[in-house]
Parts: structure tokens; sequence; C-alpha cells
């Protein structure tokens, strides 16, 4: 059950009992102006049954709001709500009216704000924090004057468009690692099965005690030879296939409802994972689908990025667009695809936002392909990059200033990604589920956004500031 806030408090109402009052200039005074809480409430209350049975649900904005102090100050969920009950211009942003010495609610309730605010809906906020461009005024045309579409005559505004991964916070896998991880879970999952009849029946032999020198016997060289590796996965698949038949014997007399529901998924995934790991051990390589990294983050997948400081990681690959200093996540996968296949979706959804084609789209290498080049070229629009075929023996100095330029200004979506990254949490998600790690990468764009819209507030408050004339002298 879900109840609407029918006044959203202002600042000038909300009550200090020590006396005082809120200063208009709180960059969380200014940060809540931004946001429409009153359209984002509509989205929110139809996540709820309206059946009027149970306890209401927390307010979106102390929803919302909550998640967007967290990443924007890099907090824990138990210190978010201690910074909120320490703090009454955090009290204002999450919809209080009135200052409180007590926590708003549990620091697990951050969860639940995570799963249901998903990646989705804070797409749809943002889109709502991202102000407009101002429509260009043109002169009026007869039909037979009008430019065809293709020509890009009426195109406007320049789009960026980049890539990269967001990595999960996992350990470093590797085969015989997630091996040795899966074999012990496989033990205490036998323990927890054999427990009911404990004095009745005998416990199955696992050989852990074996299994656990041969992990430590190789763990503990520092370069093992591939061959005495191959060896060691070998016997620790053997430790996990004995593992999976003696749960499916126990499971034809105990229930499965006798495990925990982290149990059962972990069962569930060291199952495909023990498939993928002799599929990859009989046939010698290194590769498989859906290639499962971790048993505790299952959907988490390999990204191959070739960067010089990891060639690959692991966690979510994201598209994003940037246009007038505004970032969004224009695709989010755990699936490692290319890039480049996705620049004519992202250029016809700029089309929809805007009414119009950009003039540009900045691009790297891996975005002009020869499907991409005629489309831009069909439209009008300028993609940034030499052209096809070979080298140009004499490049004019315009040419050269053009490349430079576009070289500069697409520096803008590296640094935004740089921001992400080092200022926020965009560089390692702790978050542990699909849903919530979703929504945690998509809250660092919204935050960033944010962040975007003050900055450019004080840019503008500088500008009037030092554009007044200057007083006589006396």
């Amino acid at each position: 059950m879900y109840r609407k806030t029918e006044q959203q408090v202002t600042f000038e109402d909300f009550y200090l009992p020590f006396g005082g009052k809120l200063r208009s200039d709180n960059r969380w005074v200014k940060l809540s102006k931004f946001i429409p809480w009153h359209v984002i409430e509509e989205k929110y209350a139809a996540l709820f049954a309206q059946s009027g049975m149970g306890a209401p649900a927390k307010p979106v904005r102390m929803a919302l709001g909550a998640l967007i102090i967290k990443e924007k100050c890099g907090y824990s969920d138990e210190e978010t709500v201690e910074q909120i009950r320490e703090n009454h211009y955090l009290q204002y942003f999450i919809g209080l009216t009135e200052y409180q010495d007590e926590a708003p609610f549990d620091p697990s309730m951050m969860v639940h704000f995570r799963k249901r605010i998903k990646l989705e809906t804070i797409n749809e906020i943002n889109e709502l924090i991202i102000p407009k461009p101002q429509e260009k005024t043109k002169p009026a045309k007869k039909d037979d004057d009008q430019d065809p579409p293709s020509s890009g005559g009426d195109n406007q505004g320049q789009l960026i468009l980049d890539a990269t991964c967001s990595p999960a916070d996992i350990r470093y896998p590797t085969d015989f690692s997630l091996l040795n991880e899966a074999r012990e879970k496989l033990e205490n999952i036998i323990d927890t099965l054999h427990k009911p009849s404990k004095g009745e029946a005998k416990k199955p032999r696992t050989y852990r005690k074996t299994a656990r020198k041969d992990y430590l016997k190789i763990a503990k060289q520092r370069r093992p030879k591939p061959k005495m590796l191959r060896k060691a996965i070998g016997k620790q698949l053997r430790y996990v296939r004995r593992d999976l038949h003696l749960i499916t014997r126990l499971l034809e007399t105990v229930p499965v409802s006798h495990l925990n529901r982290k149990q059962q998924q972990e069962l569930e995934t060291i199952r495909k994972l023990y498939q993928q790991q002799k599929s990859m051990y009989d046939q010698k390589v290194h590769r498989v689908d859906e290639r499962i990294v971790s048993i505790n983050q299952p959907h988490v997948r390999p990204i191959v990025r070739g960067k010089a400081g990891a060639e690959t990681e692991f966690g979510a690959k994201l598209s994003i667009s940037l246009t007038g200093g505004y970032a969004r996540l224009e695709r989010c996968s755990w699936d490692n695809y290319n890039e480049g296949s996705t620049l004519i979706e992202q250029v016809e959804a700029y089309q929809q936002r805007y009414g119009y084609y950009p003039k540009a789209v900045l691009v790297d290498q891996i975005y002009r392909t020869r499907e991409n080049r005629m489309y831009c070229k069909s439209k009008g629009i300028h993609l940034s990059g030499p052209p096809l075929g070979r080298p140009r023996t004499e490049e004019t100095k315009a040419q050269k200033r053009q490349a430079y330029k576009e070289s500069c200004a697409r520096n803008a979506v590296e640094g935004k990604l740089g921001e992400g990254k080092r200022r926020y949490g965009l560089g390692l998600v702790m978050a542990k589920l699909k849903e919530t790690s979703e929504s945690v990468i998509a809250l660092q764009f919204l935050v960033m956004n944010l962040e975007a819209r003050l900055r450019f507030l004080f840019y503008r408050f500088l500008q009037t500031w030092f554009s007044r004339p200057a007083y006589p002298a006396s």
C-alpha cells in the first residue's frame, strides 16, 4: 500500500525545534528543487497495490532521496541512515517536515528502495532532471523550399558516445579457485541435508580434508606449471561431481525445503558452473558462453576491454551518451556486445528527445563502421574521424584543426566516466543482486547530472555577478 504525499514540504516550512531556519543557498535545498517529486511519485505509486491493506510504504522522496545521498557521498547503508539522523538538511531533502532525532527508517530498507526504484525508473527521472535545450526559431519556408530529411539542414547539437565497464565487487576469478569454492559450498549443503537424519543414517563421505590439501598444494605456489594446474583442476572437478551426486541422492529422501533460499540458488549455480568447467576441461579451451565467474553473483560476466590497466573486467557493460554536459545511460548489459552496433539506436533516441538529429556525432574508432557511416550520411550527420581508405598524403590546416577540436570535445565523455569511477561508485559496484546493481549504476548518472546542474547554476551566478557595471567612484 502507498499513500501519496498531498504537498511537498518547502524549506520555509521545515520546523527546527532548536530555533533558526534552513538556508536557501544550501546545496541540498537547491538539489531538492531540481527534482520533480510530484511527477516521480505518480510513477512510484503505480508499483504498489491499491488494496489499502498492510502498512504504508515509505514516500518516494524518502526512498529516492536516501539513495541519492548514499551515492553522492559514498556512504554505506548504515552510515547513510546515521548521517540523515544527524543532519537537518538531509532530513529536509528526504521530505521530513521537521527535525527528528530518531532514524527515519532501518538501514535494511535501503535494499528495498533499490529493488523498487529500478534502472528504467531512474532513467525516466534522469530525463526529467536534464534541462531541455531552447528551440531554435527558424523562418517559415514554402513547401517547395523545404530541405529534404537527409540534408542535415535542421540538425542541431552534438552527441558524444562511448562505452565502459562498471566492475562488480568480486575477487579475480580463476577456474581452480571457483571449483574449490563450489566444493566447499556443496559440502555445507550436504551437512544441512544430513542434519535431520543425524544419528540414524551414516553421513556421506566427501573427502573434504583431502580435497583441501590438494587445493592448498597448488594455491600456495606462485606460478604453478600448466600441466600441474590442469591436473589439479581435474581433481577438483571430480570432487564437485561426487558432491553433486551425493546431494541428488540426499534430495530423494530429504525435501529441498531444508535448504534456505541462498543455498538453493547456489546449488543451481554450481550445477551450471560444473557443466561449463567440465566442457572447457574436456575441450581444452578457456571460453564458454554465459560464463559464470562468481557463485554469489552469477549474473556477472567477463567483459574484454583491452585496456592497459585491465585486459578483462568483470561487471556490466555500459553505453552512454553525452549532450550539453549531461550524461545518459543508453544501455546496460551484463553480456559483452559491440558498442558500435548501438550508434543508430542512440542517434534515433536523440531525435525522439529533441525532435531533430544532431549535427555531429563524436565517437572513437569502433563506432566508425560502414553501416554507421552510411546511416549518418543519409541523415546529414557528421561522424568524427578520418574517412575510409588510404590516409591522405596532404591534409589541410582546416582539416587538422577540425580533427583536433573533435578530439578535444570527445574528452568530455572520458572525463564524465572518470568522474563516475573516481568520485562516485561507478568504479566498483558494491551491490550484490542484479537488479540492485543496475539501480546503483543508473543512480551514478542521476547524481552526476544533479551535480552538473549545481555547477551550471553557480556558473550563471558568476556570470551575472561579474557582468554588473562597476560602481562610479565617489
